[in-house]
């Protein structure tokens, strides 16, 4: 017994189907791959932008579950004139008497005091840096650590040294601590030198990592809160204070910080919580997706004019072969299946072709970020359908136009 291939729904073997939309597409191989080319673009870009994107979250997510979601932050708000709040000096101890807190860590900002590599550079280019005074297991608390050298200890917080976040390092041009290695911290340029009482020099003990968690550490110079009330003339008073609770006890102690930080006060008191900031920041970057999908959605079309014009003029280059194949029986139904596959096949090779490029592209991208690679399968499943869709549109016209070919006419123009 013989078993025949299915037939399609115009009573043709589904895999002569396959053959004759094969033969059309490898007989005007350049022209298909030019035709292909936009629907290929268009959803590498889909692909890319549903890869990265969610490549991206999954990073993000991942480093805040390494550094944990329990930190928080207590800030100095604003007075009811508008003024700038101070915290309570026992602020920190006070924080640190509620049970669930594990540790608590602040730093103390240093009004108007720059930081320069040299006393010889304008005073204008401050970097936006910013002086602050540390506790000394402000690495620790705050999730990083030091790259360079070491971090203050009760004997060097004493000193004239300093200790540069990541990014501040890089603005200062500093990459390494050498011996010796120092900045200028106080007025620049403009005071009449290195001997004016406005300025010093800091000797240099070490950089940190970047502190994913507390961003505003890495645009900082550090110095132990002695050294900073001896030689920058600090009050002494913090202006924000980090500190770690137990997991479960989060919105606990959120509820009581602001009292517990300022009593008297406690609506001068800003509370936050690190990750959420740094959540809402990976849905905002998530919200630039539909303008990229957008793009390759343009690109589509792009490729579906394409396909279309291919196809059309396939239609008048093979009325040769519509005649005859309709002349030895063929159906209106045939023809029509056979253009409007062809179509189809080619805009899925396009998508199939712009898959990869998308996932490659995710692929190199996430390696260089040091992310796992991530491509939802609405990417790739999304990108084929809508190959095929745009393909099957953009290949009606020329089937229908074949099938309305007469046998005669077609043969005529042999």
């Amino acid at each position: 017994m013989t078993t025949t291939a299915p037939l399609g729904t115009h009573g043709i073997r589904l895999a002569d189907l396959g053959r004759l939309s094969a033969a059309g597409i490898r007989t005007r191989k350049l022209r298909a791959a030019l035709s292909a080319l936009g629907i290929a673009i268009g959803v590498a870009a889909i692909v890319a932008v549903l890869g990265l994107s969610a490549s991206s979250q999954a990073g993000l997510l991942n480093e805040i579950s390494r550094l944990g979601t329990n930190l928080l932050t207590v800030a100095n708000g604003q007075t009811l004139g508008g003024e700038p709040a101070e915290l309570p000096l026992a602020a920190p101890g006070m924080i640190a008497r509620i049970r669930a807190v594990t540790a608590v860590d602040d730093v103390g900002t240093v009004a108007n005091v720059p930081a320069y590599r040299s006393p010889l550079i304008p005073s204008i280019n401050t970097n936006a840096l910013s002086v602050q005074a540390t506790s000394l297991d402000l690495p620790q608390t705050v999730g990083t650590s030091v790259a360079q050298g070491r971090f203050l200890n009760p004997a060097t917080s004493r000193e004239p040294v300093a200790v540069l976040g990541a990014t501040a390092a890089g603005r200062l041009g500093i990459d390494r601590i050498y011996p010796g290695e120092r900045i200028w911290v106080g007025c620049p340029a403009a005071s009449p030198g290195p001997s004016a009482r406005c300025g010093r020099w800091f000797y240099l003990l070490g950089i940190l990592h970047t502190a994913v968690l507390a961003p505003e550490i890495d645009t900082s110079v550090l110095v132990g809160y002695p050294a900073a009330e001896h030689y920058l003339g600090l009050d002494g008073h913090p202006s924000e204070i980090y500190l770690r609770t137990d997991t479960d006890q989060v919105n606990a102690v959120h509820a009581l910080l602001a009292a517990s930080a300022n009593p008297e006060h406690p609506n001068q008191v800003n509370v936050a919580r690190p990750s959420d900031a740094l959540v809402a920041q990976a849905d905002a970057k998530g919200a630039l997706n539909s303008l990229f999908l957008g793009l390759g959605a343009v690109s589509l079309m792009v490729g579906a004019i394409g396909v279309g014009n291919v196809m059309l003029i396939g239609v008048l280059e093979r009325r040769s072969e519509i005649g005859l194949r309709r002349a030895l029986g063929a159906t209106k139904g045939h023809i029509r299946m056979q253009f409007l596959t062809e179509a189809m096949l080619l805009a899925l090779l396009g998508g199939t072709v712009g898959v990869g490029l998308g996932a490659a592209a995710t692929a190199v991208y996430a390696h260089t970020q040091h992310w796992a690679t991530v491509i939802p399968a609405v990417a790739w499943v999304g990108g084929l359908a809508s190959a095929v869709a745009i393909g099957a549109i953009a290949g009606l016209l020329p089937a229908i136009r074949a099938a309305r070919m007469s046998p005669t006419q077609a043969l005529w123009s042999m």
